[in-house]
């Protein structure tokens, strides 16, 4: 009996060319620290390259602030208390004499428009460099008010360390020759200070005259200088040098040169003045040494600033163009607004004040 073969279909797939083993990445090579330690490495040279760029920007405004420093661009609110005024010595009388009203009065109106000018002598600390009166007013209306949110810190710009001392005085003193009301005393004792001064390089003080007050004409040195060797014979006797008129300190000068032993007289007949001293006994008695005969003949009397002085309207307008500040006294009218008058037509200008006059007569 035969055996039965069974025979199965079975489809087998098409040959195929073998495929080589695919080859694993190098990623996959590597181990978890290998992967680890590359991932960090990138990252670091990413951080770096970005730091790089933030000192590069910061060198960049550095630079800056100091190129606006240097140009005085650089403005901000100080605390008053942080800023001392010892550096320069001053050519304002620092006895509470000088009279601020006016400027005080300005700067509640509308501001400090020019601010003071300060240097950085150390973190939070700062020099006064120009700016004495006005930074002196600010502190009254401190202490008047208590308003210390209101006058606690006030308008400066920030000069760049580094300039010399003799620079620093040639800033002050160039601003104190725009202003009316400095007197040749007063210049005359800021170059005698300026002479004595051990930091600077000038011990002399016709030196210091030519050095502080170069934007000055020739007259004007002269008359600084003629002052101050008047005030070196009769200064220590004084209380009020300021006051004293161009005309009465040339004429002193010349007396002194030309009478030896005349300064002991005058410090003796002003160590005699009544006390409380005034400008007024004061003027009176150099005048009489001056061959004048007078304080009135020699020079203008100041206004004695114990009087009270004359009533004064003060007051603003609003418009829209800008507001306009108008002061009004006796025999005088002081209108400031932000226009050039001097470019309005004549006509424009006489009819629009003849207009106002006559209103005013109605």
């Amino acid at each position: 009996m035969s055996k039965k073969r069974r025979i199965f279909d079975i489809d087998l797939p098409d040959d195929e060319p073998e495929q080589a083993a695919a080859t694993p990445s190098a990623d996959a090579r590597r181990g978890p620290m290998a992967s680890a330690v590359r991932e960090n490495a990138e990252a670091l040279t990413s951080r770096a390259d970005i730091e790089a760029q933030i000192r590069a920007e910061n060198d960049r405004l550095a630079h800056e602030h100091v190129r606006l420093k240097k140009a005085g661009l650089i403005t901000d609110l100080v605390p008053v208390e942080s800023i001392a005024s010892t550096k320069l010595i001053r050519d304002r009388a620092q006895d509470g004499r000088d009279d601020l009203a006016e400027l005080k009065e300005s700067i509640r109106a509308i501001g400090l428009s020019n601010p003071i000018q300060i240097e950085q002598v150390g973190e939070g600390q700062y020099e006064l460099i120009q700016g004495f009166r006005r930074l002196s007013a600010w502190r009254a209306l401190l202490a008047e008010t208590g308003d210390a949110q209101m006058w606690g810190r006030v308008p400066a710009t920030i000069l760049a360390r580094g300039e010399t001392l003799e620079t620093l005085y040639r800033r002050m003193v160039d601003e104190n020759l725009v202003r009316k009301d400095i007197s040749f005393a007063e210049m005359a004792m800021l170059a005698r200070d300026y002479a004595g001064d051990p930091a600077t390089a000038i011990n002399d003080v016709d030196a210091a005259v030519l050095e502080l007050y170069r934007s000055a004409n020739k007259q004007k040195r002269s008359y600084v200088r003629a002052f101050a060797q008047m005030l070196e014979e009769i200064g220590s006797g004084l209380h009020f040098p300021q006051a004293i008129p161009r005309a009465l300190g040339l004429e002193l000068r010349k007396r002194l040169q030309d009478k030896p032993g005349l300064a002991e007289t005058i410090l003796r007949d002003l160590a005699a003045l009544p006390t409380p001293r005034t400008p007024e006994a004061e003027l009176s008695a150099l005048a009489r040494h001056s061959g004048s005969g007078t304080a009135e003949a020699a020079g203008q009397l100041p206004r004695n600033p114990q009087q009270p002085r004359p009533a004064r309207t003060t007051f603003r307008i609003e418009r829209a163009g800008g507001a306009a500040r108008v002061t009004a006294s006796a025999g005088r009218l002081e209108l400031r607004l932000d226009t050039d008058f001097s470019a309005k037509d004549r006509r424009v200008l006489e009819q629009a004040l003849s207009a106002f006059l006559d209103r005013l007569e109605e």
